[in-house]
């Protein structure tokens, strides 16, 4: 298979490192040190046991439109950042090419091919005026949600910390071909890459814990295991989570853990800071509102009360525009 990663981080370093030893045409989209680090090096995976893979046959490009049509496109890059690569993207595009939204948070094809009553409704708070949308065939779409923590130490090199498993799920349920495919392809680059009919329920058991930890972390500058294991902020992230779950059960989603089990896998992780704290730290851009904004959102489309979640939001947005305005960035240092 060609495939492209839209995004060469920690995740898209993963999947495109594998993907290329199992032998696949991977090409990174990428920019600057890491454009230059994977053409010079290829692309380094660090593993938990202290060895490590080279990925020497993969390249690089800036630009979408030197990569051609591809047969996958991997997007793994921050919810918000899809956006501004739109008008690139669609170089990537064949007429069968496969979009697979590697996102944190709910995705912005929520609606599409739901069926019901919110049957394609848009999201505004990842899809404000519809242009992904437009811009990205629904056809084209396969959900995934992604379990595995990395990070990227250097250009081009990303170490694993945990997981392998990225479950993948058509919009409406079907076990296509296509996405038969796509999971064997997975699979042979040593990937868990099981195929669910209601990618949508998978994706919320992942946004459960994101829609919690992700800003309380952010706010607290505590590791999961930090916030599991304090009393209140373990207490707020359940209050959150149920709050979560009244609204994701209005949509038909059926939870198979319960919240104490969706904690405890948390508590699991140990000492890991989430995506959002990690944004804080580096002064990046957050995914507030994929991860927060959105459950907001749906909350009122279903008319469900979410005081807790409305409260932990509101703080957050302000952190978020506090930072952006002052172009800085929050760490917690030794006195």
């Amino acid at each position: 298979m060609r495939i492209a990663i839209v995004g060469a981080g920690a995740i898209g370093g993963y999947l495109g490192a594998k993907l290329a030893l199992a032998g696949e045409e991977v090409t990174f989209i990428a920019r600057n040190r890491n454009l230059a680090a994977i053409n010079a090096q290829g692309f380094r995976l660090l593993l938990p046991d202290g060895s490590s893979q080279l990925a020497r046959s993969v390249r690089a490009v800036q630009d979408p439109a030197e990569a051609g049509a591809q047969d996958v496109v991997l997007l793994t890059t921050k919810a918000h950042q899809v956006r501004e690569l739109l008008p690139g993207l669609r170089a990537l595009f064949g007429p069968e090419t496969m979009v697979v939204t590697m996102i944190n948070g709910l995705p912005w094809w929520y609606f599409q091919r739901l069926g019901g009553a919110f049957d394609g409704r848009t999201l505004a708070s990842v899809d404000p005026d519809g242009a992904l949308a437009a811009g990205i065939e629904v056809e084209r779409l396969i959900g995934s949600i992604v379990y595995p923590a990395a990070e990227l130490v250097e250009p081009g090199v990303v170490r694993l910390i945990e997981g392998n498993r990225f479950t993948l799920g058509e919009l409406d349920g079907q076990r296509t071909p296509r996405i038969e495919a796509l999971s064997k392809a997975m699979m042979a680059a040593g990937f868990k890459a099981p195929i669910a009919r209601d990618i949508r329920s998978e994706l919320w058991v992942k946004l459960w814990g994101n829609v919690s930890f992700n800003p309380i972390s952010a706010l607290t500058h505590a590791t999961l295991e930090e916030i599991c294991r304090f009393p209140p902020s373990r207490d707020l992230a359940a209050r959150m989570m149920t709050e979560a779950r009244a609204v994701a059960e209005k949509l038909g989603v059926e939870f198979k853990v319960s919240l104490e089990q969706r904690i405890a896998g948390a508590e699991a992780v140990g000492a890991h800071k989430t995506s959002m704290l990690m944004d804080v730290e580096n002064g990046r851009a957050l995914e507030l509102q994929a991860l927060v904004g959105s459950v907001v959102e749906l909350a009122r489309i279903t008319e469900t009360p979410t005081p807790t979640i409305d409260a932990i939001h509101a703080v957050t947005a302000l952190l978020a525009k506090t930072l952006a305005d002052r172009h800085g960035r929050l760490q917690v240092q030794p006195a």
